[in-house]
């Protein structure tokens, strides 16, 4: 437990009050540990009912759990409700009507509260990892002391539990997270970009950017929000923060060899315009930038077999992200696509990678989404698992081609997660014949 949290036992904030934490995955425990180091009364509520308190480790008796369908007698008696990522709350409505709106609190939320570092936060709907890990590899080596966390890694609540204080929080944020933010102001936010992403949650694509916007509500006049030049249109005229709002575009400014492709210009500006913030000069950012190597999963080459490029984007989990990792190539490029669809015109796609995409191979799911509008301008096929259409994609592969996984789909309906997925993809390529 960090020197933080113990000025706030001290302090009894939360002393004797009634907490629900909603969602047993690894940012509900790590809330539901804090609030009890903190003092309060827990209760943890999952619709799951094979979670157990064998599920919750060390506080299966120091909490109560809850499972099934939310009742409101599960709520009533609530002073703070802290909601898991991913968890919908506008569904719970009925369950929670008559709840003041300020007892309803994201995980992410609850940790801010007590967190005296400033945060540098990074949000949109693609190249958040990728961006928020060279921010963290730049400011680490100019000398900060920093906590990566949020999205990626570990829950902020869990720092506060089990790390040392840090110079600088960074965190990655997705609409999840922010959609129940209310209070959380960082120092420096950046917005990315905004594509169709997540529809299967949220109602539509305007409360999508509202989530996004809840990053930069808090802000003051000392704060920044660093905004893509493509949200201009969106956003210009638009009172959506009382931070200093500045505009960033892809720029030329530093030597990125391993980066490839015009969206991670834009991800390494982003990146260089946050960090200078804190003092780090650009020879100390041009630095980390021309050794920084791609991210697992994030147009990761894989092998060349007998002249074809096997790349690894799992991560593509958005049409737009697929579409960026198309451009990062000026060879013929024949792409794995297929899994949980998420949203997004594939008209426009398809246009968009007319004269660079050579075949689509499908696999999975999405199919019924994706090969209408595709076929219309490129050959399509479709197989079952990933396994069978890289083999396809490998027999008309040529000398020169690339064959991509970019799936524009989450992976849930063949797995665990987007990782699951390129350790697949991985495995079949290294089991080709060179």
């Amino acid at each position: 437990m960090n020197r933080i949290v113990r000025k706030f036992i001290d302090q009894a904030i939360l002393n004797g009050k009634q907490a629900v934490v909603v969602g047993t995955g690894k940012s509900g425990l790590a809330a539901a540990r804090l609030l009890d180091v903190l003092g309060a009364r827990v209760r943890v509520a999952d619709r799951d009912e094979s979670v157990t308190p064998a599920s919750l480790g060390a506080l299966a008796d120091r909490v109560e759990l809850v499972t099934g369908e939310h009742r409101p007698e599960h709520f009533a008696d609530a002073d703070i409700i802290v909601f898991s990522p991913g968890v919908p709350v506008k569904k719970l409505a009925p369950v929670l009507a008559g709840i003041p709106e300020r007892k309803l609190v994201a995980e992410m939320e609850l940790a801010s509260w007590f967190i005296e570092a400033p945060i540098l936060a990074v949000t949109g709907s693609n190249g958040k990892t990728t961006t928020t890990t060279l921010i963290t590899d730049i400011l680490e080596q100019a000398g900060r002391r920093t906590f990566t966390g949020g999205n990626i890694g570990v829950p902020l609540c869990e720092y506060l539990l089990d790390m040392e204080p840090a110079e600088i929080i960074v965190l990655e944020v997705s609409s999840f997270q922010l959609q129940n933010c209310r209070l959380l102001k960082p120092r420096v936010g950046v917005f990315l970009n905004l594509s169709a992403n997540h529809l299967d949650y949220h109602e539509d694509m305007d409360e999508y950017l509202d989530a996004k916007l809840n990053l930069f509500a808090r802000m003051t006049g000392e704060d920044t929000a660093l905004v893509h030049e493509s949200l201009r249109p969106l956003l210009e005229g638009r009172a959506f923060t009382e931070g200093r709002v500045q505009w960033f575009d892809a720029a030329e400014r530093f030597a990125a060899p391993h980066l490839p492709g015009e969206h991670n210009k834009s991800n390494v500006e982003a990146a260089w315009q946050a960090v200078r913030r804190f003092g780090v000069t650009e020879e100390q950012a041009a630095e980390t930038i021309l050794n920084f190597k791609p991210l697992a999963h994030r147009i990761e080459p894989v092998g060349e077999k007998r002249g074809v490029l096997y790349v690894n984007d799992s991560k593509a989990t958005t049409l737009d992200a697929a579409l960026a990792a198309v451009r990062s190539f000026d060879r013929p490029v024949r792409i794995l696509m297929g899994g949980v669809w998420k949203g997004g015109d594939v008209a426009r796609f398809a246009g968009d990678v007319k004269g660079r995409v050579v075949q689509v191979g499908l696999f999975g799911g999405a199919r019924e989404e994706l090969e209408p509008e595709l076929a219309k301008l490129f050959p399509v096929t479709w197989d079952e698992t990933l396994e069978k259409a890289v083999q396809r994609l490998a027999s008309d592969a040529a000398e020169g081609d690339v064959v991509l996984l970019s799936p524009a789909t989450a992976s849930f309906d063949q797995y665990n997660g987007m990782a699951e997925r390129g350790a697949d993809f991985k495995r079949v390529v290294g089991g080709l014949n060179d």
